[in-house]
This record gives C-alpha cells, sequence and structure tokens, in this order.
C-alpha cells in the first residue's frame, strides 16, 4: 500500500471509529453527518468521499468481508464441489478476521454493541445479508452452469455455509472478542461438513 492509499485508510477509519463512538454515546438516531464530520475534523463533503451515509458506517465491514468471500470463491478450481468451495472461501473470511488488529476488533465489537443497544438496525443489517446472499448464490449457480430459478443446489449452498457465520456471530462465545467468534463458526461450518453426504451438492 503506497502513502496516499495509507493516508486514506488511515482517514477511513478514523471517520468509522468517530462515528462508532457518537452511536454509542447518544444514539444512532441522535447522531448527524456534520457532528461526526466536526469530531473527526473534516468537512461533510470529506466524509461523503468514504461512506455513502450513516447506513454505510455501519454497513462497511460487512461489505468488506462480503468482497473477501467472493474473491476467495472466484479463486476455488472450477470443478470443485460447491459446497467445498463455499466452505473455503469462508476459511478465507476467517482467517482475514483472526488476523486482525486490536483496532478492528475494538471496532467489530462496537458495531455488535451497537447493534444490541438498538435492534432496528439489525433490519438494516438483516436486508445487506440478503444482498450477499443473492449474490453468492448467483456465484455458485455460475459456477456449476445451474439456473436459480430451476436448482435448489445454489441456495442450499449458501443458506448451509451463512448459518455457519449466524451461529458464530450471534452466540455467546468463549473466549469472549473476535477470537471467539471464529473459533465459533470454525467449529460450526466442521459440523455442518460433517453433517453432510459427499456429493449431495454435484
Amino acid at each position: 500500500m503506497g502513502l496516499r492509499e495509507r493516508k486514506k485508510e488511515r482517514t477511513r477509519f478514523a471517520i468509522l471509529d468517530t462515528a462508532l463512538d457518537l452511536f454509542l454515546e447518544q444514539g444512532y438516531e441522535s447522531t448527524t453527518i456534520d457532528q461526526i464530520a466536526a469530531a473527526a475534523e473534516i468537512s461533510p463533503r470529506t466524509l461523503f468521499r468514504y461512506f455513502t451515509g450513516k447506513d454505510h458506517l455501519i454497513l462497511w465491514m460487512h461489505d468488506e468481508n462480503e468482497q473477501t468471500v467472493l474473491e476467495a470463491l472466484a479463486s476455488r478450481p472450477a470443478d470443485e464441489p460447491p459446497f467445498t468451495s463455499m466452505a473455503h472461501a469462508l476459511r478465507a473470511l476467517l482467517r482475514t478476521i483472526e488476523s486482525a488488529t486490536h483496532e478492528d476488533t475494538e471496532r467489530f465489537l462496537k458495531v455488535r454493541r451497537l447493534l444490541d443497544a438498538e435492534p432496528h438496525l439489525a433490519s438494516g443489517v438483516h436486508a445487506r445479508v440478503i444482498e450477499t446472499e443473492r449474490r453468492l448464490v448467483e456465484a455458485i449457480a455460475a459456477r456449476r452452469g445451474l439456473d436459480t430459478q430451476e436448482s435448489p443446489i445454489p441456495h442450499l449452498v449458501v443458506s448451509f455455509a451463512m448459518a455457519c457465520l449466524r451461529v458464530g456471530f450471534t452466540c455467546p462465545v468463549d473466549p469472549p472478542g473476535l477470537q471467539g467468534v471464529v473459533k465459533r463458526m470454525e467449529d460450526t461450518l466442521r459440523v455442518v461438513e460433517g453433517a453432510l453426504r459427499p456429493g449431495w451438492d454435484l
């Protein structure tokens, strides 16, 4: 990453950290874009170069994770069983999470606290997850030359895989924090892999 890219990344994270702190301190609805920009010592116009709005501040990490999974899925061998490819793509995401910095972990936990404190935000996150699942279904179907309107296989592949992420994200974990979430997701993924008959997705 070049100097310019590093500077942009620092600015993006400064905006994100400022916004999350304000959301937790005074509430999501009560916090304005102008307040976030002022606290981050930038103009609202600069903020909009990095985020499209308040909802994007909540969903940005999800969008980054989606990109990681889609890129990992695209890199898998074309003749690989679909669920195997999907499992490898999820594990690429888990490795990314495992390598998270302390700051990354703090951001993740703040978003989780925010969703717990303001459940109405979860509907937006849920809608975004549905979009992600649709893209993954289309990617799986394209790899196997399947029609998503006719074959249930791409939908089942993605549903089984995403269930592992939901279990890891929503269930209590030990150890607490990101490492516990990763462990829960990995454990759940192994259970699903062991429960499925080889070749079911071909």
